[in-house]
């Protein structure tokens, strides 16, 4: 998980670089960041109900009869 959080800020820094020495890159600079943002928040969203989750189907699967 940190692997990929980190793959992705270095991707959106290098990107950020390179589009930043452009002036009609700004435009694409921000979506970048946004995009970088909402990947954030999916990663730490993941992270803070992933265990209620699958607390969540442990707890449906044992009360299904056979399963």
């Amino acid at each position: 998980m940190l692997y990929l959080f980190v793959s992705l800020q270095s991707f959106i820094v290098s990107t950020k670089d390179r589009l930043s020495r452009e002036e009609t890159g700004a435009t694409a600079v921000e979506y970048g960041l946004l995009v970088g943002l909402i990947a954030v928040v999916i990663v730490a969203a993941l992270l803070l109900l992933g265990p209620k989750l699958a607390a969540l189907f442990v707890t449906v699967t044992n009360s299904i009869p056979g399963a």
